[in-house]
């Protein structure tokens, strides 16, 4: 039977983690879940290669932007993180992506615009998105992970309801044409509470004020939860939007 490591050095392992981008291969095996029933990667992929020109919303790291290569001539990413930004041009400058920190002001500019996980500003993208343009977002709903939330006493991530419905009526608001919605709610299991930690780490909006000192009792009884039950459980909260401009 393996031995599962003390409280102490799975937080301090969990914390001595460099975060880059959105990586989570620290992650593998410690937690599991997340990814919906779609592939975002495989839904993007063929509007990437029919495209001339993309923007990328929040790009993070630029990661999945590389996997989707060879991209349009005229491709930009927005990072507005900077933290991620440099990470984003080491990434992308071989694929010839400019990478900047503000929207771009033009209109008419993108036959393509992706946002996954990122933000979903519905005006500048029917602005931006060239007539029969298409906008394909991943989102994060504001039930993510809330069963973690209540386990550590902590508030909702969100104020308000960030839902399938809710980004659907602000881009058909915007005068975009919606063309297919999903939402879903995929289990999520944790292995051990370093990975929750790295999580929250990782994810600063989950629990905006985390610390593992100001969480230490609410963390130290989930890893007895985790040591007794193997495993915690929540649910993830992912929808997807596609849309045109007409």
């Amino acid at each position: 039977m393996q031995t599962i490591p003390e409280y102490d050095e799975l937080v301090g392992e969990a914390e001595g983690v460099t975060l880059v981008g959105w990586e989570f291969g620290w992650q593998d095996g410690r937690a599991v879940g997340f990814d919906p029933s779609w592939s975002y990667p495989d839904l993007a992929r063929p509007l990437v290669r029919r495209a001339t020109s993309l923007l990328d919303l929040d790009t993070g790291g630029g990661e999945l932007l590389a996997e989707l290569a060879p991209l349009p001539a005229h491709t930009v990413a927005v990072e507005t993180w900077a933290a991620n930004t440099p990470v984003a041009r080491d990434r992308l400058t071989p694929f010839g992506v400019s990478v900047v920190t503000e929207l771009p002001g033009g209109e008419n500019e993108f036959d393509v615009v992706l946002s996954r996980h990122g933000r979903l500003p519905a005006d500048d993208i029917a602005r931006l998105l060239a007539p029969g343009g298409t906008v394909l977002t991943q989102q994060v709903g504001s039930d993510d992970l809330a069963e973690l939330n209540a386990a550590l006493g902590a508030p909702a991530p969100y104020s308000k309801r960030w839902t399938a419905d809710v980004a659907v009526a602000a881009l058909e608001a915007a005068g975009l044409e919606v063309t297919d919605v999903h939402e879903e709610r995929p289990e999520v299991v944790f292995h051990d509470v370093g990975a929750i930690v790295y999580q929250l780490r990782a994810v600063p909006w989950q629990v905006r004020d985390f610390s593992t000192q100001r969480y230490d009792r609410q963390l130290r009884r989930l890893d007895a939860m985790i040591r007794t039950a193997g495993e915690f459980r929540t649910t993830a909260h992912r929808f997807l939007v596609a849309a045109r401009r007409p």
